[in-house]
């Protein structure tokens, strides 16, 4: 055993997760199997975003401070061999931001020990690292009760022949959710060509922006949901529900470095046409009964919304070439759901912290403290380089619409408000 036997930070009563403006108590533990001279054993607290060009690379290339302080616990001495405990506090600020890691960044607060030795002896260091969930309040976005639509039409055309057009139209119940609320998805979909549609995919995608020598993005598939198709001259309802699950909070107030960005994509593979409405993640639930798009009669609040099958094909022949009248809507059957399972411990929730529960779609209170997400786990990056627009990497994720317009890096990304906030072209990006 060397002459340094324990060397810690320890946090009072063991916590790991804190909130803005809270105390952070503690101790440094020491114990030593031989008499220790030192010039000064200090504590620092700090908060900062480091950012790299790299996925999980130390090489950091910006980084933002958010506080650092530091403590002086003794002065110029000798501590004899044995135990010794040297307790420490400090306030964190209130505008300290959540903590936050990705692969090409992160958010971390930590407290580091440090036993200053005299010349040509070895310092000694340790460090604990704590976390800071600022809970995002989805009451305090604007118009986060007002409904959440987007539609699209999009031409149709056979062997180089129009045949007529599709009108794609997605709704969701809320703008806005928290880890374990359902999201209701309602797809009406108009087929107005005697050709039959592709199958209907919505995706739940996250987006997180860092901003290094140039905005890097990562974009990644939550959940996915695959509905059929739609045969000619009908007109169709495609109902489903998505668990949120355990994700990092939209945005990240008090960083510029990092931000986080949700949108539901709900698409037709033939033809391509394609609305993105933005979503919102947050801590505090959205206050008010969620309003069901355009619910069919006879459905209870709160009733989940039932998967009935789809209407038996069509025979050839039925579609006539002119327009006829449309039937009554059919709704569609589920092919396919691919949700995202939880997250390990390690990276999905600080232990201690309640793990996601389902809700009936009404919101419930949080007796206890919202589950903090530290690791968004594998993404599907893209970039910009030089001038031009972001170039994507190979993969089949359709981008949520706008970005590979912007002037990178000299242009900052996209707002919701100014993404998807109600532009026509944002909503209607298959046009």
């Amino acid at each position: 055993m060397g002459r340094v036997q324990l060397f810690e930070v320890f946090l009072s009563h063991g916590r790991v997760v804190y909130s803005p403006g809270e105390p952070l108590a503690g101790a440094v533990r020491v114990r030593l199997g031989a008499p220790l001279p030192f010039r000064a054993i200090r504590v620092t607290c700090t908060g900062s975003c480091r950012v790299s060009n790299k996925a999980n690379d130390a090489a950091w290339v910006v980084e933002e401070g958010y506080f650092n302080s530091a403590l002086s616990l003794a002065d110029k001495g000798s501590l004899p061999a044995g135990e010794h405990s040297f307790p420490f506090q400090f306030l964190l600020p209130a505008t300290a931001p959540t903590s936050f890691e990705g692969p090409f960044g992160k958010i971390v607060h930590q407290v580091r020990a440090t036993i200053d030795t005299p010349r040509f002896s070895k310092d000694h260091q340790c460090s604990r690292v704590f976390y800071i969930l600022s809970p995002l309040n989805l009451n305090s976005i604007p118009d986060i009760e007002q409904p959440n639509v987007a539609s699209t039409t999009k031409k149709f055309s056979y062997k180089l022949v129009k045949t007529g057009s599709v009108v794609l139209t997605a709704s969701t119940d809320l703008r806005g959710y928290v880890v374990g609320q359902v999201l209701r998805l309602q797809a009406d979909i108009e087929n107005q060509s005697g050709k039959d549609t592709g199958p209907v995919v919505a995706s739940l995608l996250q987006k997180v922006s860092y901003k290094a020598k140039r905005w890097i993005y990562d974009v990644r598939t939550i959940a996915e949901v695959e509905g059929a198709g739609v045969k000619a001259w009908r007109r169709a309802q495609w109902q489903e529900q998505i668990l949120v699950p355990a994700l990092p909070q939209s945005a990240l107030p008090g960083c510029s470095l990092i931000h986080v960005d949700y949108y539901l994509q709900v698409s037709l593979k033939a033809p391509e046409a394609t609305v993105t409405l933005p979503v919102f993640i947050g801590n505090i639930a959205v206050n008010h009964a969620p309003m069901s798009p355009r619910a069919g009669p006879g459905l209870p609040p709160g009733a989940p919304v039932p998967v009935v099958p789809s209407a038996p094909p069509q025979e050839e022949g039925e579609a006539a070439a002119s327009s006829p009248p449309f039937a009554d809507a059919v709704s569609l059957s589920t092919k396919s759901h691919s949700q995202q399972q939880p997250l390990p411990a390690a990276f999905g929730s600080v232990p201690g912290a309640p793990e996601p529960r389902p809700q009936d779609g009404s919101p419930a209170p949080h007796p206890l403290p919202p589950p903090l997400c530290i690791s968004t786990g594998a993404t599907v990056p893209y970039f910009a380089e030089g001038s031009g627009g972001p170039v994507p990497t190979t993969s089949t994720l359709i981008l949520p619409p706008e970005y590979s317009s912007w002037g990178y890096p000299y242009e900052a990304p996209p707002s919701y408000e100014q993404s998807c906030g109600g532009a026509d072209p944002c909503l209607t990006p298959g046009n």
